[in-house]
């Protein structure tokens, strides 16, 4: 006799690409952290961005950070993403209110700081909505 039970087939009504837009979301993280730790100078070139051993350490931090935040939502069972996701949507609101504060200070190159800040901010978008429509029953 089996003592393992076959699991519950799933009752997410969350709309269809939700949970995967999540893991390509998180999958993205991973990409643009591996990117970061191996070619920290080329990432922030592509933002046009200048060159500096201090942006180079300050991009690496964020590879680190990125890959930890994609692989840890992604090892997650389905039930336990929630705290990862969270997390994710800390970090993405941060980063584009950071990146709206660049913008009207003008001390950043403008092009990179409205790349950068998009980029977290559709993060952010997709993040909340996602937390609503977990917080309204859909997902």
């Amino acid at each position: 006799i089996s003592v393992h039970s076959a699991p519950a087939p799933s009752t997410s009504t969350a709309p269809a690409g939700t949970d995967r837009a999540m893991d390509a979301l998180a999958a993205g993280r991973i990409l643009l952290g591996v990117l970061a730790l191996a070619a920290p100078g080329r990432l922030v070139g592509s933002f046009g961005l200048g060159h500096s051993p201090e942006l180079n350490y300050m991009t690496r931090i964020y590879g680190g950070r990125a890959i930890a935040l994609g692989a840890g939502y992604l090892s997650e069972p389905e039930e336990h993403r929630g705290r990862w996701h969270r997390l994710g949507l800390f970090v993405d609101t941060s980063d584009t209110l950071t990146a709206i504060g660049h913008l009207v200070r003008r001390d950043v190159p403008r092009p990179a700081a409205a790349a950068l800040g998009a980029l977290t901010g559709g993060y952010a978008a997709v993040g909340f909505l996602r937390l609503l429509g977990r917080r309204s029953g859909n997902g």
